[in-house]
């Protein structure tokens, strides 16, 4: 069966791609991630009720696929911008029902 959204870490991401960010920059990156990690979300709940309706039927369902995946990549990259920001004192604005506190 699929991993639950919650359950899913983040991936490491090396924070040196946002190392020449200013902060309006990060600002934007960090709600891009955001909005993409929601729809992420949403996509990997999707595929639980599939698969336990799979399972019903079939007597299996799906593992993880690769929304897992990208979900864990995205939210290692916004810890990544998380962490440039607080180098460079930025105001982390962004707050979204899944943003995780650091």
């Amino acid at each position: 069966m699929p991993t639950p959204p919650s359950q899913i870490t983040g991936s490491y991401t090396s924070g040196l791609r946002y190392q020449g960010y200013d902060c309006p920059r990060l600002g934007i990156e960090l709600d891009s991630l955001a909005r993409r990690e929601d729809q992420l979300a949403l996509a990997q709940e999707q595929r639980i009720k599939t698969s336990q309706m799979q399972a019903f039927w079939w007597g299996f369902g799906q593992g993880d696929g690769i929304v897992a995946s990208e979900l864990a990549n995205v939210r290692g990259e916004k810890e990544a911008v998380r962490k440039a920001m607080d180098v460079r004192h930025c105001q982390q604005s962004v707050a979204t029902k899944s943003q995780v506190p650091p």
